[in-house]
């Protein structure tokens, strides 16, 4: 456990060093934001690298673990409506609970002043997300080529794209980027790279990986057909 925090610990320093230097030397330069806020940034980079610490090193330590485990034992129960439930109840869930997608349903909610409700916004990403997941569980089980499952998930994308009102197509796109955080991300490539690793005929690296970007295709998509339907 040691080792496995300070190693986390270290990971952590490099990816928010960068960030608190720049404001550092913003505040001393150019901006000279009143001392309160300054400390209270420095205060919330504290507790944002304990978080982060905490966060990843859950991840490594127990979340990617199971993950593995969960799709390496589904094939098991020979049930594909099984695993495709599971894999849905699973994407859905990491979903209404990843930070960023939160930040964004928040933004969007208070952006709007209440006229478009980020509960709703919320539940369409993981909705969206979700069902995706289930398709690529179904795309490792029945060993679909993920080209032509991109290709066909970007044409329906684009399509969409050029009837949605405008401020729907680019909510779309920030849905889509805030799905592959911190919980969605490790769930769904250990859940694929567990399923693929006992499937005779599977490989890991090219069935494990790449489900991430096309699954982030489905929130984009919920949220064209949400501006569509409320337009």
């Amino acid at each position: 456990m040691g080792p496995l925090l300070n190693d986390k610990l270290l990971e952590v320093l490099k990816a928010v060093a960068p960030l608190v230097g720049v404001v550092c030397v913003l505040q001393v330069t150019i901006i000279h934001a009143p001392i309160e806020l300054f400390l209270q940034f420095l205060l919330g980079s504290v507790l944002a690298i304990a978080g982060m610490l905490l966060i990843f090193t859950g991840v490594d330590l127990g979340i990617l673990p199971m993950g593995r485990f969960i799709g390496a034992e589904l094939p098991k129960k020979r049930s594909v409506a099984l695993i495709i439930g599971v894999a849905f109840a699973l994407g859905f869930a990491t979903t209404v609970a990843e930070p960023d997608v939160l930040v964004l349903a928040g933004q969007v909610d208070a952006a709007s002043k209440g006229a478009m409700s980020g509960q709703l916004v919320l539940y369409l990403i993981a909705t969206g997300l979700a069902t995706l997941i289930a398709l690529a569980m179904m795309r490792i089980l029945l060993g679909w080529p993920i080209k032509y499952m991109l290709t066909a998930a970007y044409a329906i994308m684009l399509l969409l794209a050029m009837f949605a009102p405008p401020e729907y197509i680019a909510l779309s796109f920030d849905a889509g980027s805030v799905t592959t955080g911190v919980l969605s991300a490790p769930v769904i490539i250990a859940l694929a790279i567990g399923l693929s690793s006992v499937l005779a005929g599977r490989s890991a690296i090219s069935d494990g990986f790449g489900l991430l970007g096309f699954a982030s295709i489905g929130p984009i998509i919920a949220i064209l057909l949400m501006g569509m339907l409320l337009s």
